[in-house]
């Protein structure tokens, strides 16, 4: 059985995004990027709401290309072009000839059955990065297995909480540890429901 993990960072006071939804508020520095390249080594599917497949298909697919940038982003490029990608989303998809364009739909009401039938098939992590919206319906559901909190070191003071999900919902902690020199925490957690 496959394990789908959650990868998300969070601001110090617990926000998914900045004031007016701006993501780049967020405290990231080189390690985010080493750890979501190591993240999607493991993985052979990449499960994204629309929103976050929108903001991906837009910045990385041209990375691969761009000698000024780290080769870690390259490989993260290269890794997101080539990996299976499920999208959930009601939204109509974009043409096959676009980024990404191989990608496949699967409306909302049909996520959780979905995910489930994914995670019996063989093959590597399912990996979410981003898609808010989508892993709390998944984790409400019993269907996230682990969720990994990257939580750096800045108080945005406002934005979109990283959990919406209307209920106490228990977790266990696996790790915690500072990512290298990083001002990056991680925090990893068993989500899996308990009998």
């Amino acid at each position: 059985m496959r394990p789908l993990i959650v990868t998300n960072i969070v601001s110090a006071d617990g926000y998914y995004d900045g004031p007016g939804k701006d993501v780049m508020a967020m405290p990231f520095d080189d390690t985010f990027d080493d750890y979501n390249a190591l993240r999607l080594r493991a993985a052979s599917t990449v499960l994204l709401g629309r929103t976050s497949y929108d903001g991906f298909r837009s910045y990385w697919p041209p990375v691969a290309s761009q000698p000024e940038v780290r080769e870690v982003e390259r490989e993260i490029s290269r890794r997101m072009t080539a990996v299976d990608k499920v999208v959930v989303s009601d939204r109509p998809a974009p043409a096959p000839s676009s980024p990404w364009g191989d990608s496949r739909f699967v409306p909302r009401a049909e996520a959780p059955a979905v995910v489930a039938a994914l995670k019996e098939q063989e093959g590597g992590d399912i990996l979410t990065f981003g898609s808010r919206t989508l892993w709390t319906s998944l984790l409400r559901a019993g269907l996230v297995d682990e969720v990994h909190l990257l939580v750096g070191s800045a108080f945005l003071g406002g934005g979109t909480p990283i959990w919406d999900g209307g209920q106490r919902t228990p977790l266990r902690l696996l790790d915690v540890r500072r990512l290298g020199e990083s001002q990056l925490v991680l925090l990893r957690y068993d989500a899996r429901p308990t009998a």
